[in-house]
């Protein structure tokens, strides 16, 4: 930071001075917990020679929430490949069945907001489609903060639902299927080879949420790479041009996350390994009825409080599927 110069890529010295960061914090927690954890068997030898309730519920309250700190910073130390402190782009997509998995969409859409805010991330919405009686037909975010995409990557394939519907008047038991995909907001310094005559670029107007000019102007962008059929749009931004650049970072990260989907299929077969990549993959049941369980089908994660899922608790998730990648 010191070097001449180093201010002269804002953008870059930014992104040094954050990296910086965490690494201190990490080390600064590091020893922040081996003090508690000193102070804490301190006053467990001092009960151990004089009893006393007030502090052993104090003792007991404190060591619950170390454990739970040392879990989140054991989770945060697993993110080390190259684009897991990226933020991240997630797109949701609800499968047939109309106005039950639109509305799966919109309960997937609410635990993953909450699951950021509650880590102090931040949630922009870059283009929303809104479904047609309720919920969505898609939505596309950018999740801001730093190690979002190395702890969102666990949720890219589909997630199913298992309910009794609320928009059935019979009450009948439904299943419905939700695909979630996920990249890495990649920066200027990856190289991705996009010839502008593969492009089919369509302006429209913006409509719903996160659309600023909804219906004045058009100012929403959708684009399509042609050769491999993908489609990005952004209505976030108030004009054309700043959400024609955002659809393109879109595009970048998902013509990039179709080459590591490509090589991981190559790599899986020359093992002799059947690997499902993507929109194909089933990687997570919640079952509302008749029991209530949600399980991931790739670690075996479970757990019967389906609530606090749907409250945005998926650390548990994350962490099972981390740790399953070492071993």
């Amino acid at each position: 930071m010191a070097e001449p110069g180093f201010w002269d890529n804002s953008e870059a010295a930014q992104q040094l001075i954050n990296e910086t960061n965490a690494h201190k914090e990490k080390y600064q927690q590091f020893h922040q917990f081996a003090d508690e954890l000193e102070e804490l068997e301190i006053m467990s030898e001092m009960q151990q020679e004089e009893y006393d309730a007030e502090t052993q519920k104090e003792l007991e309250e404190r060591l619950l929430k170390l454990k739970e700190k040392l879990s989140i910073y054991e989770l945060s130390l697993l993110l080390n490949e190259p684009y897991d402190k990226n933020n991240v782009i997630m797109e949701l997509h609800p499968g047939a069945g109309g106005t039950e998995s639109q509305d799966w969409g919109s309960m997937l859409l609410r635990m993953y907001t909450r699951w950021a805010e509650s880590h102090g991330f931040q949630v922009e919405t870059l283009d929303y489609q809104s479904g047609d009686e309720a919920g969505i037909k898609s939505v596309t975010l950018l999740i801001k903060g730093y190690n979002a995409y190395g702890y969102l990557k666990s949720e890219k394939g589909v997630h199913r639902l298992v309910r009794i519907s609320p928009f059935d008047s019979a009450k009948r038991r439904h299943t419905s299927f939700c695909s979630v995909d996920i990249m890495p907001e990649l920066d200027e310094n990856v190289e991705i080879d996009i010839n502008t005559d593969d492009l089919k670029v369509d302006t429209y107007r913006a409509s719903g949420a996160g659309g600023q000019h909804i219906n004045k102007t058009e100012s929403a962008v959708r684009i399509t790479h042609i050769p491999t059929g993908t489609v990005v749009a952004s209505q976030a931004q108030r004009s054309q041009l700043k959400n024609r650049e955002q659809a393109m970072g879109m595009l970048k990260a998902k013509l990039y996350q179709l080459e590591m989907d490509k090589k991981a299929q190559e790599a899986a077969s020359l093992r002799g390994e059947q690997l499902e990549i993507g929109w194909g993959s089933q990687i997570r049941s919640y079952v509302f009825h008749p029991y209530s369980m949600v399980k991931d089908h790739r670690t075996n994660y479970e757990t019967g409080n389906v609530q606090a899922v749907m409250d945005g608790e998926l650390d548990g998730f994350i962490d099972a599927y981390l740790k399953q990648k070492l071993n």
